[in-house]
């Protein structure tokens, strides 16, 4: 076999153009999986009945799903027009104060560790269009280059529809179980197995430890669950 083979074959590719999305991803379906299920812990402990623990879950699904996809487009929209005005700033600072960017780009480069004997060589490089100067300072000093723009529609859909997805096995349980505690455990055994199996992807592309993600996901909303119980039960006893 050939080396040109052998490297193929373990060469471990990027993840690509999801890359920027993945915040989206994960915060999304496991909001919709931790916020939902304590929801629910919550109310019933509140001592409300089945049908209207249903309801509060719907409502609290749909709104955490439409809040976070609106407060998704909103952020991810905003960020994008603070950086188109951060470009158009840099095409004037380029257009009138070249010097003073290419002493800039210099520092940059320095500090990224080339070698003094090569700096003037890469700074000659990138200077000699506009385009390229401007691509380099957007990548150098705002960490952003085009195919890692996010676009806000897809930001949206990702946290809001994930959230809604995230919400289910917190939801449908109180939709087909004839009582609060069959549904709750239902209910807590799917949310269990749904934040496992999102840490693993998590760990999965981040290339960490899946055990360790899986078991922080479910440390975290088991933690989470039992103080929403005791919260809960205390406000329902209060309200009795």
């Amino acid at each position: 076999m050939s080396l040109e083979s052998d490297t193929d074959s373990t060469y471990t590719p990027h993840i690509g153009q999801t890359r920027q999305y993945w915040r989206d991803i994960i915060l999304g379906v496991n909001d919709g999986l931790v916020s939902t299920f304590l929801l629910v812990v919550g109310v019933v402990g509140g001592g409300l009945d089945i049908d209207n623990v249903l309801l509060t879950a719907i409502a609290g699904a749909l709104a955490g799903a439409v809040s976070m996809a609106a407060g998704e487009y909103l952020a991810t929209k905003s960020q994008d027009e603070v950086l188109e005005a951060e470009l158009t700033l840099e095409k004037e600072h380029l257009r009138d104060h070249r010097d003073m960017e290419l002493d800039q780009l210099r520092e940059m480069l320095t500090n990224m560790g080339i070698a003094s004997e090569d700096l003037e060589a890469v700074v000659t490089a990138f200077n000699r269009s506009d385009k390229t100067m401007l691509n380099a300072m957007a990548a150098l000093e705002f960490g952003v280059v085009d195919s890692q723009r996010r676009s806000p529609l897809l930001a949206m859909a990702a946290s809001g529809g994930l959230f809604l997805v995230g919400s289910l096995p917190s939801v449908l349980p109180f939709a087909l179980a004839s009582s609060n505690a069959s549904a709750l455990l239902w209910a807590t055994v799917l949310a269990a197995i749904g934040l496992f199996a999102v840490g693993l992807v998590k760990a999965s592309v981040a290339r960490t430890s899946k055990v360790r993600s899986g078991l922080e996901n479910l440390v975290i909303a088991g933690v989470g669950g039992a103080i929403a119980w005791l919260i809960g039960s205390a406000v329902g006893s209060t309200l009795a």
